[in-house]
């Protein structure tokens, strides 16, 4: 097992891409640095296509199900706390509050009552 002091994540920045092997056809080998130590390898069409890892942004307020909203208890400008409630989803049959996880200012409301969201819209954000 590698010392976890020397151990380094697989970055992509790190792939790089080789001729084709000889005797296969279409088919592409990548080199990986990893700890100083070169590994050939294939890598399959679905990872390098993958949907690239985006850390999540604190000052933004996303839908986390479907659904329809009841109601909002913010306005841009307004000073909220953790644990200040910020707008009602209804969703398959449930209401689902959404509570201020930091303190802040809330820039801008991008919904109102009655407007049909899809997972990951954006809801709120922070200044």
């Amino acid at each position: 097992m590698p010392n976890s002091e020397k151990s380094k994540s697989l970055n992509l920045k790190d792939i790089k891409s080789d001729e084709s092997h000889e005797g296969i056809e279409n088919e592409v080998f990548q080199t990986l640095m990893i700890e100083d130590v070169k590994y050939k390898t294939r890598l399959t069409k679905k990872f390098l296509n993958r949907k690239v890892y985006e850390p999540v942004d604190p000052k933004k307020v996303l839908s986390f199900i479907p659904g329809t909203i009841k109601k909002i208890y913010t306005a841009k400008g307004k000073k909220v706390k953790v644990g200040d409630k910020l707008v009602d989803l209804e969703a398959m049959k449930m209401l689902n509050t959404i509570f201020a996880y930091e303190n802040g200012t809330i820039a801008e409301v991008f919904v109102k009552e009655g407007d049909m969201v899809s997972k990951n819209k954006l809801l709120i954000l922070y200044k």
